[in-house]
């Protein structure tokens, strides 16, 4: 449980930490990490990347379903949507490509398809749809392989300590759950790739207290596997800062993510890590955030990274963790 709140919490707070420091070069390490407020952002506020997991943690707080044969899972996700647009109403600060989506939904059809249809048309004008913002919101879809519907065969699936140890099944189903939110606005398989992968590292980590995303990787078809090893392979021999991807691309932001899960060795240094890598801040370290929570718990942050940490809708540190506990305890 602790860890499972530490997952959303600690995404938060990499949001808000890096907030201050988006669009920014490369930050020298002589240059002190402190929560700050902006002429946009108040002292430790959550931008984007939070404000859209929150949808998807209340929907499964409030008990409803994101398994991928459930007739009910695309009224949650049309439900996910149309929060989304009331959120993006108002929003101070919102993703070109995601801006862009919402942009197609028809007023009168606000459904799961209809933002589908949306995500593809974009990709369809653009030539490209493999922005980073699903990847930053995905980390509640690991909470939801967790519920009654997902474990009823797999009642002791917290025991198993590799992912060889876990049944195929199950990995398939959480990566059709996974894949059917961030195709709401990402067309590409690289967005969608990204997210199964971390939310099954995320999982094993929150289960295990252990970390392995090589494992996760081979859960992806295998000839994108092949080309993800690679990019991982880049991140353990670089530093944040030294990614040669851009970090808006969902691959680099995945990069310069496990770059400072590779070279950090507790939360308070990784999410330092990923806030440092520069231009994406707020975005990498929210996505840093989500496993590095789920590996480490949140109990060693500085308390001054959180204590004044919230965002929309007019939520805290303790309303993120109620909702949590009240989606794990279904």
């Amino acid at each position: 449980m602790e860890r499972a709140i530490s997952l959303v919490i600690s995404s938060a707070v990499g949001d808000a930490l890096g907030a201050p420091y988006e669009f920014l070069p490369p930050l020298p390490h002589a240059t002190p990490i402190t929560v700050q407020a902006t002429h946009l952002w108040e002292r430790g506020e959550w931008t984007d990347d939070t404000s859209m997991a929150i949808p998807i943690l209340e929907q499964l707080a409030a008990g409803a379903s994101l398994h991928p044969t459930n007739a009910a899972t695309q009224d949650t996700l049309g439900r996910i949507v149309s929060q989304w647009l009331e959120w993006a109403q108002n929003a101070k600060d919102i993703g070109t490509q995601t801006r862009a989506v919402f942009a197609h939904i028809p007023e009168s059809a606000v459904t799961a398809q209809a933002a589908r249809d949306a995500a593809r048309m974009v990709h369809e004008q653009t030539g490209r749809s493999a922005g980073n913002g699903s990847l930053m919101r995905t980390g509640p879809v690991v909470l939801a392989a967790l519920t009654p519907e997902f474990l009823t065969h797999y009642p002791n699936i917290s025991q198993h300590r590799r992912f060889e140890d876990f049944p195929s099944e199950y990995l398939t189903t959480v990566s059709g759950a996974v894949r059917s939110v961030s195709e709401l606005t990402h067309y590409e398989h690289d967005a969608s790739d990204a997210c199964v992968m971390w939310v099954l590292t995320a999982l094993h980590s929150l289960l295990t207290g252990e970390l392995d995303i090589r494992s996760a990787v081979d859960a992806l078809p295998s000839e994108r596997a092949t080309r993800w090893h690679g990019f991982l392979d880049e991140a353990q021999t670089h530093k944040p800062w030294e990614i040669s991807n851009s970090n808006y691309w969902v691959v680099g932001a995945l990069q310069c993510a496990w770059s400072a899960m590779w070279h950090g060795h507790d939360l308070t240094s990784t999410l330092e890590l990923a806030v440092r890598c520069g231009e994406d801040t707020d975005t990498v370290a929210a996505i840093t955030g989500t496993l590095a929570g789920a590996l480490y718990g949140h109990q060693a942050l500085p308390g001054e990274w959180h204590e004044h940490l919230h965002g929309w809708p007019s939520y805290t540190a303790d309303d993120l963790t109620n909702l949590v506990m009240r989606a794990i305890n279904r």
